[in-house]
């Protein structure tokens, strides 16, 4: 009974976590699109020239201590009013370290606008910093629903305002508004949703706990951080800021899928894995389960993404945004592994190895740096093809840690258990691209190209022996056995 219980509030979790993410954002994408048409590349740029520094002070805000709390064992009040007095006071030492150097930042890009955006759009840092610790406790009890509901609300009712703020000339203005209402909105719902307040005050025995495990995670978050928002640094920098409007764009159509998808999984496997952490064989059979799964999912939809970019932007963007088609090729062939990146790092954390962790993201960062600078001469497409070969070394590097740890998961394992999944999923492109070429308008070559994907990759998948259906239903039957 006690496992039929846990399975199930895995399930559900797992279900309400996938919804928050994808319906969520899904009609984030929606709302997103109807902005954009009005919207003109260079205010998408504008807003993501500001991207290194919001990220770098939202990681250095939470600081791995909303992973810590998770990964915790034998939580107390003391850790969690610790948390969140030290988020918040971080998050406004953040806010006020950007409203200083926000004429720098305007003077670095040589915009003047830039200043007053800066200041207004950090209001986020402070903003989010009140809700780490909320949503913290709601993914330990495994209650997404409640995340989904603060973050649907939220983003309903900014997207809303954003809209209608875009189609009356507010330009950029209408993102920055758009966030800050998103934030708060969100940040609100998760206080009531949470039902917590703090209630003892800062401890800091508490705090040597979490930072003890949290810190390698900071430090090699913030170096994933940097290197990642490196890109719209050094693009805002040698190129326009419409170029920087066209990445955004393409970066965030193809990380909408893979990292919502990613987040969705990782979710709710870190809390289950924890449980897991003392049993390397249980651990290592649901690490492959997962890893299977995930790809099964992830890879078609970012494949058909690849082969359709053109169609879609012509479709849903208009032709002023056309190359943004180009660079969303790329990157969505370079983000599909992330799940499979993800999943591993959940496996170094889970056994507590924070120092892997860290010496893997310094290795792989060295390596993506110069990849990076070796490429910006030839231009931003270069620049994507430079992040398709940093993922395959990304995986090599922290798998080899993993490795180390549970010697029952390599490198060459991982590969076998993907290669069906990605060979099936190579071949339904091929099918979709062909299936595209009968059509010149590209609504029907979205239609139809994406009807050709789904008949060709459920088929396929019948013929390699995973029926994804079938799959479910057996999973529901063992529950059902279980109760009994």
């Amino acid at each position: 009974m006690k496992t039929f219980r846990q399975t199930s509030k895995q399930s559900g979790g797992l279900f309400w976590s996938g919804a928050e993410r994808f319906s969520v954002q899904a009609i984030q994408v929606i709302l997103n699109i109807f902005i954009a048409r009005e919207l003109m590349p260079m205010d998408y740029g504008l807003i993501a020239m500001l991207g290194i520094f919001m990220a770098i002070a939202q990681s250095l805000t939470d600081s791995g201590i909303s992973t810590a709390l998770i990964q915790k064992k034998n939580k107390t009040e003391a850790d969690f009013s610790t948390a969140f007095y030290f988020n918040v006071l971080i998050g406004m030492a953040m806010y006020a370290a950007l409203f200083f150097s926000a004429s720098f930042i305007s003077a670095f890009y040589a915009i003047p606008q830039l200043e007053a955006i800066a200041k207004v759009v950090g209001l986020n840092i402070i903003i989010s910093s009140f809700s780490v610790v909320q949503r913290a406790l709601l993914a330990i009890n495994f209650n997404f629903r409640m995340l989904f509901y603060a973050s649907f609300a939220g983003v309903m009712l900014s997207g809303i305002v954003g809209v209608y703020l875009a189609y009356s000339g507010f330009g950029v203005w209408a993102l920055v508004v758009q966030s800050l209402i998103s934030n708060l909105v969100c940040t609100f719902l998760l206080w009531l949703f949470s039902k917590w307040i703090p209630k003892t005050g800062f401890s800091f025995k508490s705090f040597a706990s979490l930072f003890h495990f949290g810190s390698k995670l900071l430090l090699s978050g913030l170096l994933h951080t940097i290197y990642t928002n490196m890109y719209t640094l050094v693009i805002g920098k040698k190129f326009s800021a419409s170029d920087l409007g066209f990445y955004n764009r393409a970066f965030s159509f193809s990380s909408v899928i893979s990292a919502n998808f990613t987040e969705t999984i990782a979710r709710v496997v870190y809390p289950v894995q924890c449980d897991l952490q003392d049993n390397d064989k249980l651990l290592a059979d649901s690490f492959f389960k997962y890893l299977r799964q995930s790809s099964w999912v992830l890879f078609p939809l970012m494949v058909g993404l690849c082969v359709l970019a053109k169609p879609f932007v012509l479709f849903a963007l208009t032709e002023k945004w056309l190359f943004a088609a180009d660079l969303l090729q790329i990157l969505s062939l370079a983000y599909m592994w992330d799940t499979i990146m993800r999943l591993n790092y959940i496996l170094l954390n889970v056994k507590g190895r924070t120092d892997y962790t860290l010496y893997s993201e310094l290795i792989k960062k060295c390596v993506a740096v110069a990849i990076l600078f070796i490429s910006i001469p030839w231009g931003i497409k270069a620049m994507c093809w430079g992040l398709l070969l940093y993922s395959f070394a990304d995986i090599v590097i922290v798998g080899f840690y993993v490795e180390r740890v549970l010697p029952r998961i390599t490198v060459f394992k991982q590969i076998k258990v993907i290669l069906p999944v990605l060979v099936l999923s190579i071949a339904m492109g091929v099918c979709v691209k062909c299936a595209s070429f009968l059509f010149m308008a590209p609504f029907l070559q979205l239609l139809v190209g994406g009807i050709v994907g789904i008949l060709v990759y459920g088929l396929g998948s019948r013929y390699i022996g995973f029926d994804i259906f079938r799959y479910i239903s057996k999973k529901n039957d063992d529950e059902h056995n279980m109760c009994d």
